[in-house]
Protein backbone atom coordinates (compact mmCIF):
# COMPACT_ATOMS: atom_id res chain seq x y z
CA UNK A 1 0.00 0.00 0.00
CA UNK A 2 3.01 2.34 0.25
CA UNK A 3 4.77 1.38 -2.99
CA UNK A 4 3.88 4.62 -4.77
CA UNK A 5 4.71 6.73 -1.75
CA UNK A 6 8.05 5.01 -1.11
CA UNK A 7 9.06 5.37 -4.75
CA UNK A 8 8.50 9.12 -4.47
CA UNK A 9 10.24 9.44 -1.11
CA UNK A 10 13.23 7.63 -2.59
CA UNK A 11 13.68 10.29 -5.26
CA UNK A 12 13.48 13.15 -2.80
CA UNK A 13 9.81 14.10 -2.46
CA UNK A 14 8.83 14.94 1.11
CA UNK A 15 5.20 16.08 1.24
CA UNK A 16 3.05 13.58 -0.65
CA UNK A 17 -0.69 14.19 -0.68
CA UNK A 18 -3.31 11.55 -1.40
CA UNK A 19 -6.53 12.83 -2.98
CA UNK A 20 -9.94 11.20 -3.41
CA UNK A 21 -13.55 12.27 -3.80
CA UNK A 22 -16.93 10.90 -2.79
CA UNK A 23 -20.46 11.55 -3.98
CA UNK A 24 -19.80 11.53 -7.72
CA UNK A 25 -22.73 9.20 -8.42
CA UNK A 26 -25.24 10.79 -6.06
CA UNK A 27 -28.47 12.45 -7.16
CA UNK A 28 -28.16 15.20 -4.58
CA UNK A 29 -25.70 17.17 -2.51
CA UNK A 30 -22.13 18.31 -2.90
CA UNK A 31 -19.32 16.23 -4.28
CA UNK A 32 -16.65 16.20 -1.55
CA UNK A 33 -12.91 15.65 -1.90
CA UNK A 34 -10.16 15.21 0.66
CA UNK A 35 -6.45 15.82 0.26
CA UNK A 36 -4.26 14.45 3.02
CA UNK A 37 -0.56 14.21 3.84
CA UNK A 38 0.37 11.36 6.17
CA UNK A 39 3.69 10.79 7.99
CA UNK A 40 6.31 8.91 5.99
CA UNK A 41 6.07 5.15 6.45
CA UNK A 42 2.96 5.19 8.63
CA UNK A 43 0.37 2.49 7.99
CA UNK A 44 -2.95 2.80 9.79
CA UNK A 45 -4.28 -0.70 10.26
CA UNK A 46 -7.54 -1.45 8.42
CA UNK A 47 -7.44 1.82 6.47
CA UNK A 48 -8.49 0.88 2.94
CA UNK A 49 -11.00 1.90 0.29
CA UNK A 50 -13.85 3.51 2.28
CA UNK A 51 -16.47 1.60 0.26
CA UNK A 52 -15.16 -1.66 1.73
CA UNK A 53 -15.52 -0.55 5.35
CA UNK A 54 -18.55 -0.43 7.62
CA UNK A 55 -19.83 2.96 8.72
CA UNK A 56 -18.73 2.23 12.29
CA UNK A 57 -15.19 1.32 11.14
CA UNK A 58 -14.95 4.45 8.96
CA UNK A 59 -15.98 6.67 11.88
CA UNK A 60 -13.38 4.98 14.09
CA UNK A 61 -10.59 5.36 11.51
CA UNK A 62 -11.59 8.95 10.70
CA UNK A 63 -10.49 10.20 14.12
CA UNK A 64 -7.24 8.22 14.02
CA UNK A 65 -6.37 9.47 10.53
CA UNK A 66 -7.04 13.11 11.42
CA UNK A 67 -4.97 12.73 14.58
CA UNK A 68 -1.99 11.31 12.68
CA UNK A 69 -2.20 13.44 9.52
CA UNK A 70 0.40 16.13 8.86
CA UNK A 71 -2.10 18.15 6.82
CA UNK A 72 -5.71 17.83 5.68
CA UNK A 73 -7.80 19.73 3.15
CA UNK A 74 -11.48 19.41 2.18
CA UNK A 75 -12.96 20.63 -1.08
CA UNK A 76 -16.66 20.80 -1.96
CA UNK A 77 -18.61 21.61 -5.11
CA UNK A 78 -22.34 22.31 -4.83
CA UNK A 79 -25.15 20.83 -6.98
CA UNK A 80 -25.72 24.01 -9.01
CA UNK A 81 -22.08 24.09 -10.05
CA UNK A 82 -22.17 20.37 -10.86
CA UNK A 83 -25.18 20.99 -13.10
CA UNK A 84 -23.32 23.84 -14.77
CA UNK A 85 -19.92 22.23 -15.42
CA UNK A 86 -20.79 18.46 -15.20
CA UNK A 87 -19.83 15.95 -12.53
CA UNK A 88 -16.41 15.06 -13.94
CA UNK A 89 -15.30 18.69 -13.87
CA UNK A 90 -17.06 19.13 -10.53
CA UNK A 91 -15.07 16.25 -9.04
CA UNK A 92 -11.83 17.70 -10.38
CA UNK A 93 -12.70 21.11 -8.95
CA UNK A 94 -13.45 19.57 -5.53
CA UNK A 95 -10.05 17.84 -5.62
CA UNK A 96 -8.31 21.07 -6.62
CA UNK A 97 -9.99 22.93 -3.75
CA UNK A 98 -9.03 20.16 -1.31
CA UNK A 99 -5.35 20.43 -2.31
CA UNK A 100 -5.43 24.23 -2.05
CA UNK A 101 -7.12 23.94 1.38
CA UNK A 102 -4.40 21.70 2.87
CA UNK A 103 -3.52 22.92 6.36
CA UNK A 104 -1.56 21.53 9.28
CA UNK A 105 -2.87 21.24 12.83
CA UNK A 106 -1.90 24.86 13.52
CA UNK A 107 -3.94 26.11 10.59
CA UNK A 108 -0.91 26.86 8.40
CA UNK A 109 -1.29 26.28 4.68
CA UNK A 110 0.73 23.35 3.34
CA UNK A 111 1.75 22.87 -0.28
CA UNK A 112 2.50 19.27 -1.27
CA UNK A 113 5.39 18.59 -3.63
CA UNK A 114 3.58 15.58 -5.13
CA UNK A 115 -0.04 14.42 -5.29
CA UNK A 116 -1.39 10.91 -5.76
CA UNK A 117 -4.91 11.17 -7.16
CA UNK A 118 -7.55 8.49 -7.47
CA UNK A 119 -8.15 8.07 -11.23
CA UNK A 120 -8.13 11.79 -12.00
CA UNK A 121 -5.92 14.75 -12.84
CA UNK A 122 -6.14 18.22 -11.34
CA UNK A 123 -5.41 21.59 -12.91
CA UNK A 124 -2.60 22.61 -10.56
CA UNK A 125 1.10 23.15 -11.15
CA UNK A 126 2.08 20.33 -8.78
CA UNK A 127 3.63 16.98 -9.71
CA UNK A 128 0.83 14.43 -9.77
CA UNK A 129 0.13 10.81 -10.55
CA UNK A 130 -3.30 9.45 -11.42
CA UNK A 131 -3.76 5.94 -10.04
CA UNK A 132 -6.63 3.75 -11.21
CA UNK A 133 -8.21 2.16 -8.13
CA UNK A 134 -5.93 4.40 -6.10
CA UNK A 135 -8.02 3.92 -2.97
CA UNK A 136 -6.98 0.24 -3.11
CA UNK A 137 -3.35 0.75 -4.16
CA UNK A 138 -2.21 3.78 -2.16
CA UNK A 139 -2.49 4.03 1.61
CA UNK A 140 -2.52 7.82 1.44
CA UNK A 141 -5.42 7.83 -1.04
CA UNK A 142 -7.24 5.29 1.17
CA UNK A 143 -6.95 7.68 4.11
CA UNK A 144 -8.28 10.53 1.94
CA UNK A 145 -11.14 8.28 0.83
CA UNK A 146 -12.19 7.56 4.41
CA UNK A 147 -12.04 11.21 5.50
CA UNK A 148 -14.02 12.39 2.46
CA UNK A 149 -16.67 9.69 2.99
CA UNK A 150 -17.21 10.39 6.69
CA UNK A 151 -17.21 14.15 6.09
CA UNK A 152 -19.88 13.83 3.38
CA UNK A 153 -21.95 11.34 5.39
CA UNK A 154 -22.13 13.92 8.17
CA UNK A 155 -23.32 16.50 5.66
CA UNK A 156 -26.03 14.00 4.68
CA UNK A 157 -27.31 14.04 8.27
CA UNK A 158 -27.64 17.83 8.04
CA UNK A 159 -29.42 17.57 4.68
CA UNK A 160 -31.72 14.91 6.13
CA UNK A 161 -32.84 17.36 8.84
CA UNK A 162 -33.24 20.14 6.28
CA UNK A 163 -35.24 18.03 3.81
CA UNK A 164 -37.20 15.38 5.75
CA UNK A 165 -39.11 12.76 3.82
CA UNK A 166 -36.28 11.67 1.54
CA UNK A 167 -34.37 9.59 4.13
CA UNK A 168 -31.08 11.10 3.00
CA UNK A 169 -29.35 9.81 6.12
CA UNK A 170 -29.93 6.27 4.83
CA UNK A 171 -29.20 6.43 1.09
CA UNK A 172 -26.73 9.37 1.27
CA UNK A 173 -28.15 10.80 -1.93
CA UNK A 174 -27.58 7.74 -4.11
CA UNK A 175 -30.33 6.70 -6.52
CA UNK A 176 -31.85 3.88 -4.50
CA UNK A 177 -35.38 2.63 -5.16
CA UNK A 178 -36.61 4.48 -2.06
CA UNK A 179 -34.93 7.72 -3.11
CA UNK A 180 -36.42 7.54 -6.61
CA UNK A 181 -39.88 6.83 -5.23
CA UNK A 182 -39.63 9.78 -2.82
CA UNK A 183 -38.52 12.01 -5.70
CA UNK A 184 -41.63 11.09 -7.69
CA UNK A 185 -43.79 11.68 -4.62
CA UNK A 186 -42.23 14.87 -3.27
CA UNK A 187 -40.33 16.37 -6.20
CA UNK A 188 -36.77 17.65 -6.21
CA UNK A 189 -35.19 19.66 -3.40
CA UNK A 190 -32.86 22.64 -4.01
CA UNK A 191 -29.89 20.32 -3.36
CA UNK A 192 -30.82 17.78 -6.04
CA UNK A 193 -28.64 17.75 -9.15
CA UNK A 194 -31.14 18.63 -11.85
CA UNK A 195 -29.04 17.12 -14.65
CA UNK A 196 -29.11 13.78 -12.82
CA UNK A 197 -32.92 13.64 -12.66
CA UNK A 198 -33.83 13.75 -16.34
CA UNK A 199 -34.72 10.06 -16.50
CA UNK A 200 -36.51 10.04 -13.15
CA UNK A 201 -38.68 13.17 -13.14
CA UNK A 202 -40.22 13.83 -16.55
Amino acid sequence: MLENENELYNVGHKLIAGVDEVGRGCLLGDVVACAIIMPKGLIIEDAKDSKKLSEKKREYLYDIILDKALAVGIGQVDPDTIDEINIKQGSRLAMKRAIKNLKDKNGNKVLPDYTLIDAESVDLDIHQRSIIKGDELSHTISCASIVAKVYRDRLCLEWDNEYPGYNIKKHKGYGTKEHRENLLLLGATPIHRKTFLKNIIK
